[in-house]
């Protein structure tokens, strides 16, 4: 489990396709402490670390990931937020992320407030996930507070710290996202559902 709070941000220095599988060397400022079979959260997708040299290390993303993320859209020296799963002792700065991406979202404006960023976000609804204001929303791995909501389409405002310190200052309008949805808002329209059909 993370938390959305984003560590560092690597840079991907290989990509390798092997059958239907891409495997993805990162250049990490914490590999040293990371070991094999060790989740991190790369963009807010859950990978598993297979292989570890120096500073960088392997993780391998499946046909299931490549079609639920835009893990396949990126190249060598893209930048990738990352986080490690959260320790038991720690502070829960964010809210509950899994690290398993539910569909692509859309950049659709980015404004600057000359002291934050407003960006305003699109996705296909009929896929059954929602927003609501002041709600969690999770972006490339990014823990964030849902400013605006509509049918298919939020915005959420980036603060300073988080612009400099993710890869949301090299967003720009079109580029997809990964987007996970609150779990807790899941399970309650799952359970609204069941209720209606009973």
């Amino acid at each position: 489990m993370f938390t959305g709070i984003i560590e560092k941000v690597g840079k991907i220095t290989s990509i390798q396709k092997k059958e239907t599988n891409l495997i993805f060397e990162i250049e990490s400022p914490f590999t040293s402490e990371l070991k094999i079979d060790q989740s991190v959260a790369h963009n807010g997708i859950c990978l598993t670390v297979t292989n570890i040299q120096g500073s960088r290390y392997n993780v391998t993303a499946i046909q299931e990931t490549l079609l639920k993320t835009n893990l396949g859209k990126l190249k060598e020296g893209s930048e990738v937020n990352l986080e490690r799963c959260m320790l038991a002792n720690g502070r829960f700065d964010g809210h509950i992320v899994q690290g398993h991406v539910d569909q692509i979202g859309i950049c659709k404006s980015i404004k600057d407030n000359k002291g934050s960023w407003d960006i305003e976000f699109e996705y296909d609804s009929k896929l059954g996930n929602f927003t609501v204001e002041k709600g969690s929303i999770c972006i490339n791995g990014v823990s964030l507070t849902v400013v605006n909501s509509g049918v298919g389409t939020f915005s959420v405002a980036i603060i300073p710290y988080t612009f400099e310190n993710t890869n949301f200052k090299q967003m720009k309008s079109g580029d997809t996202v990964n987007l996970e949805f609150d779990i807790i808002g899941k399970y309650l329209k799952r359970l609204y559902s069941t209720q209606k059909v009973n």
